[in-house]
């Protein structure tokens, strides 16, 4: 009875909400008397009115505040909300994306399509003022509904850990892997070494002519730095394993309330019966037994936990030392495990601001993907037909949500393509939006991690001031030497 309250009580305040953002949006554009101002009014009118608006509003409406009360994630409250957020940005995102290609395409080429630019062009408006129009009124309904949205579930993230029947504990670790930012460290493999060993042994199998038959030489070398590449990572019975992490910068690492996090995951060359192995960590500066004296403090943590799921656990920061140095070591303890064990995507984690703070971050990260696709489908209608500017657009959004995998898939191909993909390919994928990994806004929250202002500047430098600015001026220059009416005396 309570969820459905507060089901209830969140579509009434998401539609309030709305119409209030709505009548204060409209008043301002009201007060302005500029031909762009103008056409943003009327473009903004039209696009609240049309049929996808109002479907994409009412899902939202629904579909947010009913995840919060039926998703449950792993069972615990970290995963709930890690799983909520993660479709919930998800959702909005698409939802918004798909939106905005339709509004965008639409907008200018039914005005082109019924004639009603015929009522515009012969007014004293230039045609830069009916594209910026177009656009601004665009961006307009994309901030209200992206404001509104993210309030909403930004407001069903807080309520969650409320309404739930966790335990202390499972508070307590909320607080400090979701409801947080984090920057993470990892270590980097030395790629040229193992190369080299992976060349030495391919020389070695080659002077004993024991390389494998019908296989070429790419893939014998890829196969050997693959093997390369896992022995660095594995850690046999009886061995042990140290990464090494500079510019640990913490704040304040004397605090005894201020930790730090390591945060791994297992692989194993034989899985357990059970599924579970024994870790040993050591976390601090294990320079020290070497120098023979202890001036930082050395942490011991032993862990029993199941494979090929993420874990991390939380140390105190006094564990870095003053010049940010920190080491992790791994030892796979034969006694306990008779198995090779790989610890995989080992991380340091500290925190470095607030969730809310990243929250905002991840919205405006998101608004600025919204923007580059509504100048991406007023671009293209100036000189593309409405069918043909939307299935477009679309093409380049769905392209950019696997930018990176299309990367490293076309990487994977060897030399063949190497100069095809440096003078062709890659000038075209580096123009089109990337929304995947780094870019994608989940990715941040559902880990806390920081989506740092330098990223997110860049971010914006790239994608509206260098690729959205061009396609913009490209847009407006085709449609100032378009022929869309004549003057009849």
């Amino acid at each position: 009875m309570n969820n459905l309250i507060l089901f209830v009580l969140f579509c009434l305040i998401a539609s309030l909400l709305y119409l209030f953002m709505t009548w204060l949006t409209g008043l301002v554009l009201g007060l302005g008397s500029s031909g762009i101002v103008a056409v943003a009014k009327v473009t903004f009118s039209h696009a609240i009115r049309m049929k996808i608006a109002v479907v994409v509003l009412l899902l939202l409406i629904v579909l947010l505040p009913l995840m919060s009360m039926i998703i449950d994630g792993d069972g615990t409250l970290v995963g709930k909300l890690q799983t909520f957020s993660s479709y919930g940005l998800g959702l909005v995102g698409f939802l918004l994306s798909i939106l905005t290609i339709a509004i965008s395409c639409f907008t200018l080429s039914n005005d082109l399509k019924r004639n009603h630019i015929y009522l515009t062009v012969t007014k004293p408006i230039r045609r830069f003022e009916l594209v910026f129009g177009k656009l601004l009124g665009t961006v307009l309904l994309n901030l209200i509904l992206l404001t509104l949205f993210g309030s909403i579930l930004y407001g069903g993230i807080l309520l969650i850990p409320l309404i739930s029947d966790a335990p202390h504990s499972e508070t307590a670790r909320a607080k400090h892997e979701f409801f947080t930012a984090r920057i993470g460290l990892k270590p980097e493999l030395d790629m040229e070494t193992l190369s080299q060993k992976a060349r030495e042994r391919f020389e070695a199998l080659k002077t004993k002519k024991q390389l494998p038959e019908g296989m070429s030489v790419s893939r014998v070398m890829a196969e050997l730095h693959s093997e390369e590449v896992m022995k660095a990572k594995s850690v046999a019975p009886g061995r042990q394993k140290v990464w090494e992490f500079e510019n640990v910068r913490i704040k304040n690492p004397q605090d005894p309330n201020t930790v730090i996090f390591i945060r791994y995951k297992y692989q194993t060359s034989v899985e357990p019966s059970d599924g579970q192995v024994f870790g040993q960590w050591r976390i601090g500066d294990l320079r020290q037994y070497d120098a023979g004296g202890m001036t930082t403090q050395i942490y011991g943590i032993d862990r029993q936990e199941a494979t090929r799921t993420v874990h991390e656990f939380a140390v105190p920061a006094d564990a870095v030392t003053s010049d940010g140095y920190l080491a992790v070591a791994f030892r796979n303890d034969p006694g306990l495990n008779r198995t090779v064990i790989i610890p995989e995507d080992v991380e340091v984690l500290y925190r470095t601001g607030t969730f809310t703070g990243n929250y905002f971050r991840v919205i405006v990260l998101i608004f600025v993907q919204l923007i580059f696709l509504s100048i991406l489908g007023i671009a293209l209608t100036t000189f593309l037909s409405f069918p043909i500017a939307i299935l477009f657009s679309v093409s380049v959004f769905f392209v950019g949500l696997i930018n990176f995998f299309i990367i490293d898939a076309i990487e994977a191909l060897g030399k063949t393509m190497f100069i095809v993909y440096n003078f062709i390919i890659k000038p075209i994928l580096w123009f089109l939006p990337h929304f995947d990994q780094m870019y994608q806004p989940g990715w941040y929250i559902v880990d806390g991690k920081t989506l740092e202002w330098t990223f997110l500047f860049s971010t914006i430098g790239t994608t509206l001031c260098i690729k959205g600015l061009l396609l913009l001026l490209a847009g407006m220059f085709i449609f100032s030497r378009r022929e869309v009416a004549k003057a009849v005396v």
